[in-house]
């Protein structure tokens, strides 16, 4: 083969390559396009004034004529509805669920993952087996008992029951858990560490991954739970970001504008936490294993 048929044919071949990545980058941007219409038109329809009309022919997808940004505004102080008061006790919530969720479930699948002791594994398939049953088949029962105990109408029954681990996230941790060498376990018992000690020390801080993972996880639950606020929370200054947007879509008069633009800014911090933790969250996950 003679220099120029190979130098026709390499160029042949690196255009064959950059067309194919310009096929899938133009696929690729068609469907994110689809993909963010309805957020186009949640924008459209945020940045509207009051009583301006939602559906027009054809349909407008993004903001062309009305620029209305004091709406954002107008739905983090609204004196009704005030979403900025409603971000404040979510991320109590969140909190005190991440809080309870990481204590437990991390010792949890440490004794699991790492101890050996009498019926250890079928009370880990026990475990696993409770995630069969749905959280709408306990939803009576649990409202009984935490009325009777005088939880009604406070936080306590969205938080407590975190500090009483998930099976789920205990099945998570404890499989992270059983991929760090036990080698270091038994240095550490060399050295005169006990259980405490080499969860503490040594386990717990190798298994920021996954932690991570559940922490994550803990935090869109949070945000994202409706039936638990509605169930047990009373007042309106104690309602959630699901619950105060669940309430702000009435039967008639609704402000769409305003709940839209309470929308967009109630998808901003899942956005800000997946992007800042993405790398973390994708290595957790990928590092757990499902096998043993």
């Amino acid at each position: 083969m003679s220099p120029t048929t190979a130098l026709v044919g390499r160029r042949r071949l690196r255009a064959t390559r950059v067309a194919r990545r310009l096929v899938a980058v133009a696929v690729l941007m068609l469907l994110s396009a689809v993909v963010l219409l309805p957020i186009g038109w949640m924008l459209t329809v945020a940045l509207k004034p009051d009583r301006a009309p939602i559906i027009s022919v054809p349909p407008q997808w993004f903001p062309t004529q009305y620029f209305e940004f004091e709406n954002f505004v107008r739905t983090l102080t609204n004196p009704l509805r005030p979403f900025a008061l409603y971000v404040v006790n979510t991320t109590l919530i969140f909190l005190g669920n991440v809080v309870g969720l990481l204590f437990s479930c991390s010792l949890a699948g440490y004794a699991f993952g790492r101890m050996r002791f009498r019926w250890r594994d079928r009370l880990f398939w026990l475990l696993i087996v409770t995630m069969l049953i749905p959280w709408q088949a306990l939803m009576v029962p649990q409202f009984l008992m935490f009325r009777t105990l005088g939880w009604y109408g406070t936080y306590l029954p969205l938080i407590v029951p975190a500090f009483f681990g998930n099976a789920f996230y205990i099945f998570l941790i404890r499989q992270y858990m059983r991929s760090i060498p036990r080698e270091l376990d038994e240095a550490a018992r060399i050295d005169g560490a006990g259980h405490l000690r080499i969860f503490w020390s040594i386990v717990l801080p190798l298994s920021k991954p996954v932690l991570a993972v559940v922490a994550v996880f803990a935090f869109l639950g949070s945000w994202n739970d409706l039936l638990g606020p509605l169930i047990y929370l009373t007042r309106n200054d104690q309602f959630t970001v699901a619950l105060g947007l669940a309430n702000a879509v009435t039967r008639s008069n609704t402000d769409w504008n305003l709940v839209m633009a309470a929308n967009l800014l109630m998808m901003i911090p899942p956005i800000v936490i997946y992007f800042a933790l993405q790398r973390q969250l994708v290595g957790g996950i990928s590092s757990v294993g499902i096998k043993g």
